[in-house]
C-alpha cells in the first residue's frame, strides 16, 4: 500500500524569523502595506510504500521529523498521512 505524507515545518512562535521579516519588507516595498506578518517555513511531500498500517507510517514520519526533517528545538511541525492506493 502507498501513503502520501504532507509535512509542514515552521519556526516556533518564540523564534525570530529574519527570512519572514525580509519577505514582509519586500512586500511592503511593492505596495502591499496590509501584510502585517510573514512566516517562512518548509513543505515536504513523501510517498511511502510497503506499509499496510497508517499507524505505522505515522510513527515513522514522527521519527523522521524528530531525527532529520525538523529541528524540534526551534521548529514546530505537523503532518497528514493519506492512503494513495497502489499495490504494496
Amino acid at each position: 500500500m502507498q501513503f502520501v505524507v504532507r509535512i509542514e515545518i515552521k519556526l516556533k512562535e518564540s523564534i525570530l524569523d529574519p527570512q519572514g521579516q525580509a519577505v514582509r519588507g519586500g512586500l511592503t516595498s511593492l505596495g502591499y502595506k496590509n501584510v502585517v506578518d510573514v512566516h517562512v517555513g518548509k513543505y515536504l511531500e513523501l510517498l511511502i510504500e510497503g506499509s499496510k498500517e497508517q499507524d505505522e507510517v505515522e510513527r515513522q514520519v514522527e521519527e523522521m521529523c524528530q531525527r532529520l526533517l525538523a529541528n524540534p528545538v526551534i521548529e514546530d511541525y505537523s503532518f497528514q498521512v493519506e492512503s494513495a492506493g497502489g499495490i504494496g
